[in-house]
């Protein structure tokens, strides 16, 4: 478990099958504590969430990332928070969905993109520091220090896909917390740039 940032505390889970890292993050934002894409947790990051007060809310960006969700609603009588888009398509009870325009708690808009694997594919934004984005499977943190974009088999179009994420660069933030692989703390609207527009 690591903090990358105040209140924002990471920890992965290895996917043997993708070698790639599935993160899991935990904000501490005022008098929320919030779960964003759970993968399994390790005993550290149990313990760490437990002496903060344990978890308010669970938030899912898109139908893929349910991972442990389920479990920990459970385990810490909490609500679930997932994409309408994608609720159909979820093997979960949330206790509510989420569009797109929506102030979440913690102060976290969502920003619905278009194109991408699942029809809800959301982006988590917060306006702390110099700005923090939060993907699911928007983009990759592969090779660490960069993102990508997943495997063009998974989109139905992929010239639509990156279009759809041209929509990021709206925003001013610093730090890409990814779902999957490595995050980058700083300087990152200039790595995202680089891949949506190159």
């Amino acid at each position: 478990m690591k903090q990358l940032l105040p209140g924002i505390w990471q920890w992965s889970w290895f996917s043997a099958e993708k070698q790639l890292d599935f993160n899991g993050l935990f904000l501490s934002v005022g008098e929320h504590r919030i779960l964003i894409d759970p993968p399994p947790m390790t005993s550290e990051a149990s313990t760490l969430i437990r002496r903060q007060g344990g978890v308010d809310y669970i938030i899912v960006t898109n139908r893929d990332h349910v991972r442990e969700a389920a479990t920990y609603q459970s385990e810490f009588r909490c609500q679930l928070q997932v994409p309408e888009a994608d609720r159909a398509q979820m093997d979960v009870k949330p206790s509510k969905t989420f569009k797109d325009g929506e102030l979440l708690p913690g102060g976290i808009w969502v920003i619905q993109l278009k194109d991408q694997k699942s029809p809800g594919e959301s982006a988590l934004y917060i306006q702390q520091g110099k700005g923090v984005l939060i993907v699911g499977d928007a983009l990759i943190g592969k090779p660490s220090g960069a993102v990508s974009l997943l495997p063009s088999d998974k989109y139905r179009d992929l010239k639509a896909a990156k279009e759809g994420l041209q929509r990021l660069l709206k925003y001013n933030f610093d730090s890409i917390l990814v779902g999957d692989g490595a995050s980058i703390t700083f300087g990152a609207k200039q790595v995202v740039e680089n891949v949506l527009q190159g």
